[in-house]
């Protein structure tokens, strides 16, 4: 196939023709997937038009599916739900034909967006560095910003004890005690059971935390990943009564952890804790897993399980020659200007 850039701003069409490589047979993540971004479009972001760009070059293609955001804006297609967003790419590409289609797809968006938004794009694998690079060589001004932190578990071949016995003592010494007691009951399921489901979001909207954003958005894809083979549904009881819940998948060798809670009444029992430790140890020793992401936040019960921090960043993308990105421009750079004055004055 020769080069070729295209403009969409309807997601329908591209699921009624497959979406080329943005399938679950040629995506390994979740997030890159279009069954993903349909749901988002169909469940979170309404009212939101879709601004999406494919390109080909020989047979490599990459994707990046905004929304518009305003007069002149673009976001990704994309909310809190997303550990990331980022381009997908699929076919025989290397470095060099990657920047090619970001730098066409970067040209094919200034007809319809001056400014660009985007976050959380990861760094691990170019994505942030690969976009700004291409971004750039299209004309645009690019700012880079850190945005957020993401913990992992690299779990490097360990078994859940050997995993275990390098946790806080005090974390070691909760689970043992209350355990111990016998009051909670766990269980994990793969399958989606609507009474269970029932169960998950009534822990939620008992438990601290604020209302569920999109409720039929999460069980949307929970309903469609556990048909993959992907759900894993913890749930712990006492008297028969729900007290925590967690919402993970799991495939490829990686394990996500999408939503947890607990109810603030049943926090002596320490169910949330104790889910946990059952849902590290099934996806572990069971599944086998790699790796273990537990998504965007630096929450600070998280270092007690995971080992690593990546970070999370934003790109600001503005097009030169519109007025309005002008004040943004000059603002950065002379930022830079400072930042680059004070490095000379400390020398």
């Amino acid at each position: 196939m020769p080069e070729l850039c295209k403009y969409h701003d309807n997601i329908d069409s591209l699921l009624q023709t497959g979406g080329g490589c943005l399938t679950r047979e040629r995506q390994n993540s979740l997030f890159d997937r279009l069954d993903w971004f349909a749901d988002m479009a169909r469940h979170c972001l309404p009212g939101s038009k879709p601004a999406i760009v494919e390109a080909h070059s020989g047979t490599a293609e990459a994707w990046l599916l905004m929304r518009q955001d305003g007069f002149g804006r673009a976001a990704p297609l994309a909310n809190y739900y997303n550990f990331t967003f980022r381009p997908v790419f699929g076919g025989d590409y290397d470095e060099v034909t990657r920047l090619r289609l970001i730098a066409m797809i970067a040209a094919q968006l200034k007809p319809h967006a001056h400014q660009i938004s985007m976050s959380p794009v990861p760094d691990e694998d170019d994505s942030a560095s690969l976009l700004e690079r291409g971004f750039v060589q299209a004309g645009w001004y690019v700012i880079r910003e850190h945005a957020d932190e993401n913990h992992i578990l690299q779990v490097r071949g360990r078994t859940f004890d050997q995993y275990w016995q390098e946790r806080p003592g005090q974390l070691r010494s909760t689970v043992r005690r209350k355990s111990a007691k016998n009051i909670v009951s766990l269980r994990i399921e793969s399958e989606f059971v609507n009474e269970s489901w029932a169960d998950y979001e009534a822990v939620y909207a008992a438990s601290w935390k604020p209302a569920e954003g999109v409720p039929a958005f999460l069980q949307s894809v929970a309903q469609r990943e556990a048909k993959a083979g992907a759900l894993r549904l913890g749930l712990a009881y006492v008297d028969g009564k729900p007290v925590a819940a967690q919402f993970w998948t799991v495939e490829n060798g990686e394990a996500l952890i999408h939503k947890l809670a607990h109810v603030e009444d049943a926090v002596a029992a320490s169910p949330g804790t104790l889910l946990s430790a059952a849902m590290f140890q099934h996806v572990i020793d069971v599944d086998g897993v790699r790796i273990i992401d537990f998504g965007t936040g630096n929450d600070a019960y998280k270092r007690d399980w995971m080992e690593e921090v990546r970070p999370r960043y934003r790109l600001k993308m503005y097009w030169p020659n519109h007025p309005l990105n002008w004040p943004y421009i000059a603002r950065d750079m002379y930022r830079k200007y400072q930042q680059s004055k004070k490095g000379m004055n400390s020398e």
